[in-house]
C-alpha cells in the first residue's frame, strides 16, 4: 500500500500549536519555580528569626559568608552579652540608636525628619536602628538602596517584636564589623585594644562605638582629631545615659 504523501508546510502548521503548548508551558514552570523561589526566600529571615531566639545558636551576617565564599576569611568570637562590659552597649545604643530601648524596630522621629529633608532636596542622614542594622547584616546585603530600605523595614519591625531586646543586642554586637574581616566586639576589642570584650575601657568602648559606621576607614585604635571628639561626646553620653539603656538591665 502506498504511503499518504504530506505536505511538509501542512506538517509544520499542524505541529505549531503543540510548539506553543510546549513553550507556554516551559514558561508556566519557569515562572511557578521562580514564585516559589522567592516565597522561599521572603520566608527564610522569617524562620531564622525564630531560631536565632535560641541562646546557643550563634548567627554570621551576609558579610562573613561572602568572606568565606571568596576565601578571604574572617575573625568572630562570640561572646554573650553578660561578658560584654556594659559600657560598650551603652556606648553603642547612644552613638548608633539612643531611642532603642524605646522603639519597635524603626524610631517614627528619626525616620521622618529623613522623608523631610528627602522631600526638602536637603542631604539626608541615616536614621537606621540597631534592630535595622541587625537584619541588614543577618538577611541583606550592604550599599545604599531603596530595595534594602524596603525590605529592611519591616524586617526590623518583626524582629523587634520576636526578640528580646538583650538578645538583638547581643547578636548585633557578635556580628557588627569593626574592621576589615574582624566581626564582634571580642575580636574587635582583641584586635584592636589587646584586651577582652569585658575589659574595655569607658574610652575604648566610646572609639569602637563610634568606628561602626566606617570600620574601613576609622582606626579606633589610633583615632583622629575628629574621631576623639567624637568619641569623648559618646563616652559622656554613655555615663548619662540611664534610661535610655533600661532594656539590658
Amino acid at each position: 500500500m502506498d504511503e499518504p504523501i504530506v505536505d511538509p508546510e501542512t506538517e509544520r502548521l499542524a505541529m505549531a500549536p503543540k510548539r506553543r503548548r510546549r513553550s507556554r508551558a516551559t514558561t508556566g514552570l519557569w515562572v511557578r519555580r521562580a514564585v516559589t523561589g522567592a516565597i522561599v526566600l521572603a520566608l527564610l529571615p522569617v524562620v531564622l528569626t525564630f531560631v536565632y531566639l535560641l541562646p546557643f545558636v550563634h548567627p554570621v551576617s551576609t558579610l562573613m559568608l561572602k568572606d568565606l565564599a571568596t576565601f578571604s576569611g574572617y575573625d568572630r568570637r562570640w561572646v554573650p552579652l553578660e561578658d560584654i562590659t556594659p559600657v560598650l552597649a551603652h556606648s553603642v545604643i547612644m552613638s548608633e540608636d539612643g531611642q532603642f530601648c524605646g522603639h519597635h524596630g524603626i524610631d517614627l522621629g528619626e525616620l521622618k525628619v529623613v522623608l523631610d529633608d528627602a522631600l526638602a532636596g536637603e542631604a539626608t542622614r541615616g536614621a537606621s536602628t540597631i534592630p535595622m542594622q541587625t537584619v541588614k547584616n543577618l538577611y541583606l546585603w550592604n550599599g545604599r538602596s531603596v530595595v534594602r530600605k524596603a525590605l529592611e523595614l519591616p524586617l526590623a519591625v518583626y524582629f523587634d517584636i520576636v526578640m528580646p531586646k538583650w538578645r538583638i543586642m547581643e547578636i548585633y554586637l557578635n556580628i557588627a564589623e569593626w574592621a576589615p574581616n574582624v566581626y564582634g566586639i571580642e575580636a574587635a576589642a582583641q584586635h584592636h585594644f589587646g584586651v577582652s570584650a569585658s575589659e574595655l575601657t569607658p574610652r575604648q568602648a566610646a572609639l569602637l562605638a563610634v568606628t561602626l559606621p566606617n570600620p574601613a576607614a576609622r582606626d579606633p585604635a589610633r583615632p583622629g582629631p575628629g574621631l576623639k571628639r567624637l568619641a569623648s561626646t559618646i563616652q559622656r553620653r554613655a555615663a548619662k545615659s540611664g534610661g535610655y539603656v533600661r532594656c539590658l538591665e
